[in-house]
């Protein structure tokens, strides 16, 4: 196998000529989206979309990095913001209505714990996956390998180094569940605070407040 072939099959893979072509190939779209007027939003739209590929209603604000931009898969209105890196040696799917605050990292590249293996120059890249309706607080760091359920609210500051599953908020270093989301977080707004009754009533009318 080709290193290539390796990276994407997981293995243990150098980051070769043909490697550093895909990424060369990312990064002079990246240099057009992080130095774009921030004002022409259509513009960094359109950009976002010849960086990911397949997406719909995808909007980053930049400054954005990742390696390749061809190996992440978001679904519908995904939304990050400033300063997101997503290191995406291997494949990083991001689900339906996901939302990521300021200087939120995923990685999926690692490098041998031994010295001499690592200055080898091998390296390898495991996938992350994240589900629908997840909101990734500011300065997460989600690891290689994880999975984060859908429904999910990681809290700002978490460190994410194993799967997190459905339905909860977790947070912390290690990130941890806290709790679970029930009905009774669907008007809730910050701590104990409820959503006021003008919101709400907007809310229901457009189709998201529940049976």
């Amino acid at each position: 196998m080709n290193n290539i072939e390796r990276r994407d099959r997981q293995l243990a893979y150098v980051a070769d000529e043909a490697a550093m072509a895909e990424m060369l190939r990312c990064r002079r779209i990246l240099q057009r989206l992080n130095f774009m007027d921030r004002a022409a939003v259509e513009g960094i739209a359109a950009v976002v979309k010849e960086l990911l590929g397949k997406s719909e209603n995808a909007f980053i604000n930049p400054p954005f990095y990742c390696d390749y931009g061809s190996h992440i898969e978001v679904g519908r209105n995904f939304f990050a913001n400033y300063n997101c890196t997503i290191i995406d040696v291997a494949k990083v799917t991001i689900g339906d209505y996901c939302q990521m605050a300021p200087n939120v990292a995923i990685y999926t590249a690692g490098h041998p714990i031994h010295p001499d293996t690592r200055n080898s120059a091998y390296e390898y890249g495991k996938a992350v996956t994240v589900g629908d309706n997840v909101w990734i607080g500011g300065n997460t760091v989600i690891c290689p390998g994880v999975t984060v359920g859908s429904n999910v609210v990681i809290g700002a500051g978490s460190v994410v180094t194993h799967d997190i599953p459905d339905w909860c908020v977790a947070a912390g270093n290690p990130c941890r569940i806290i709790r679970p989301i029930t009905e009774a977080d669907r008007r809730r707004l910050f701590k104990d605070e409820r959503i006021d009754d003008e919101a709400w009533a907007d809310i229901v009318a457009k189709g998201w407040g529940g049976v």
